[in-house]
């Protein structure tokens, strides 16, 4: 089975359906070639949508694995717009572009791009760089994680930290004990140390 059909992706692409002007008229046809040549990949292709104010929305309904921007020269407000539509829910970002200036790199990686894509495209080249995007993206993702973890548990040792002071300074008793303490609690109630730890310096702070 094709695990592409799995990955369900939005292209968003340029408002130049109605231009006249040529230089929208070639970025309409590369647009096109491109949701065809991911169509051609085996890739689940579920929308294509303009760059608007409704485009969060939208993302919101529809769900989507993996987001491709397909911009004219600079793509910032595309990229801008994308960016803000997915800040509560991160996706992997595949920017197209016809800007060679790669000052753009940058920002863009900083934004959350996973793959930055100058000019064309061919058919067999789609898979690889997407591949290589949705890998650079659960690394990404991954290293976010940990670090939101490393966070959550120097608070929680710091709540733990403050609890056990207080009952070494109210009960006058050792660190271990009042660690002991904590820990046997928590067993008795079956909750974590730091569920307790939080819960005996919220009935303090109700009593100073």
């Amino acid at each position: 089975m094709n695990t592409n059909q799995h990955l369900r992706i939005v292209v968003i692409t340029p408002d130049a359906m109605a231009s006249e002007n040529e230089d929208d008229i070639v970025l309409e046809s590369r647009s096109r070639s491109l949701r065809i040549g991911l169509l051609e990949s085996g890739y689940n292709l579920i929308a294509s949508l303009p760059c608007d104010s409704f485009l969060p929305e939208r993302l919101a309904q529809l769900q989507p694995d993996m987001i491709i921007v397909d911009a004219q020269s600079g793509a910032r407000d595309a990229l801008e717009h994308v960016v803000m539509a997915t800040r509560d829910e991160r996706r992997p970002i595949v920017l197209f572009t016809n800007d060679d200036n790669t000052s753009h790199l940058k920002d863009a990686f900083a934004a959350g791009v996973s793959a930055y894509v100058v000019a064309g495209l061919s058919s067999e080249r789609i898979r690889p760089v997407l591949e290589v995007a949705m890998a650079r993206f659960e690394h990404e993702q991954e290293l976010r994680d940990e670090l939101a973890q490393a966070k959550t548990e120097l608070q929680d040792r710091k709540l733990i930290d403050r609890a056990k002071g207080l009952l070494m300074q109210r009960q006058g008793i050792s660190e271990q004990d009042a660690y002991e303490k904590l820990r046997k609690t928590a067993m008795d109630k079956n909750l974590k140390m730091v569920d307790v730890a939080q819960r005996m310096l919220d009935v303090l702070d109700l009593l100073a």
